[in-house]
């Protein structure tokens, strides 16, 4: 038992550090897919799949506390997904017009822009001192409701650029969000101290599967990168910016607290990109660049989430320290 411990401890202590550093972890892997595609063109075909699992550990990982958080917090649960159904759709359609994106690209961007939020928003805003439950609480909601409000938008969205069917998407959706969540929900719920064991591990399910989708993405997309990489790139840390700064603008007008700002801005910014790549994937195959923007952003949103993560904390150690120093010249 106690070696089993140990073996656990240690997975635990991987698990956390590939959680904490996944966007180092996708930098080094999608530059070795780049440099030797070869070896990951076999993963593309299996995208839904990865992407289910991640969704499955993401289930395993909710409790039932995460349910009291949503229903005893509804109002900043509920402003935090209604700005991320907006700022980031509005946005992507926005940049996709004005930067005249072709027709792949532009609904690569909004497809990023119409999904939920994504699980490692809830490590950035750990990282950053942010309101954790908070950040869960509206992971959760977002997750949810995405099956109806995801394919809604793109489809009001990406209309003016291609054909998209409501009812494939909403499919979609359920099929490699939804019921992989119930799912590990439902598990977690009837083997819950079982769960509770493996707790530290679980991170390490969403972590392998996000990787390896954004790898195949690279892989496949290695010769189109070089063409079109560039505009994709300035395309998404746009989108990224926009969600950030206007989501902590959004939640400095609601006068919350710090803690709250912080994982309000970083939940609207931080999207399910891989759910962007697997409806990309399931839906637009005549569109094969679609993929592309889901694949940057999720490389771009762990950057950018850490380097915001850090200013905040910055800014927060600068408050205190003042605060601190009025306090004794008011002594």
């Amino acid at each position: 038992m106690k070696q089993q411990n140990g073996v656990l401890a240690k997975i635990g202590k991987v698990s956390g550090l590939l959680s904490k550093y996944i966007a180092i972890v996708i930098l080094i892997t999608s530059a070795i897919a780049f440099m030797k595609p070869q070896q990951f063109l076999w993963i593309p075909q299996y995208t839904a799949i990865f992407l289910g699992t991640a969704m499955f550990g993401m289930g395993l990982t909710i409790k039932r506390e995460d349910f009291q958080i949503v229903f005893s917090r509804p109002k900043e649960i509920i402003s935090g997904c209604l700005l991320q159904y907006t700022i980031m759709p509005v946005a992507a359609y926005f940049l996709a017009y004005v930067m005249d994106l072709n027709t792949d690209l532009a609904l690569g961007v909004i497809l990023v822009g119409c999904c939920p939020g994504g699980t490692a928003s809830n490590v950035i805003a750990y990282i950053a001192k942010g309101d954790v439950p908070l950040s869960v609480g509206m992971t959760i909601t977002s997750t949810l409701v995405a099956p109806l409000v995801t394919p809604f938008l793109v489809y009001i969205l990406a209309g003016a650029w291609v054909e998209v069917s409501f009812m494939a998407m909403v499919m979609s959706v359920i099929k490699i969000v939804l019921l992989p969540v119930i799912a590990g929900i439902a598990l977690n719920s009837m083997f819950h101290e079982t769960i509770k064991k493996l707790g530290a591990i679980l991170p390490l399910i969403s972590v392998v599967a996000i990787v390896m989708i954004i790898d195949g993405i690279v892989a496949v997309n290695a010769a189109k990168i070089m063409s079109c990489g560039l505009i994709v790139m300035v395309a998404v840390a746009l989108h990224n910016s926009i969600g950030m700064m206007m989501g902590l603008g959004m939640a400095k007008l609601m006068r919350v607290n710090y803690a709250k700002e912080t994982s309000i801005a970083i939940e609207v910014a931080m999207q399910n990109s891989g759910l962007a790549v697997a409806l990309a994937t399931a839906n637009f195959a005549a569109n094969p660049l679609a993929t592309l923007p889901g694949a940057i952003f999720s490389v771009w949103h762990n950057v950018s989430g850490s380097m915001f993560a850090s200013y905040r904390i910055k800014n927060l150690e600068n408050d205190n320290s003042a605060a601190a120093e009025n306090v004794a010249a008011a002594k």
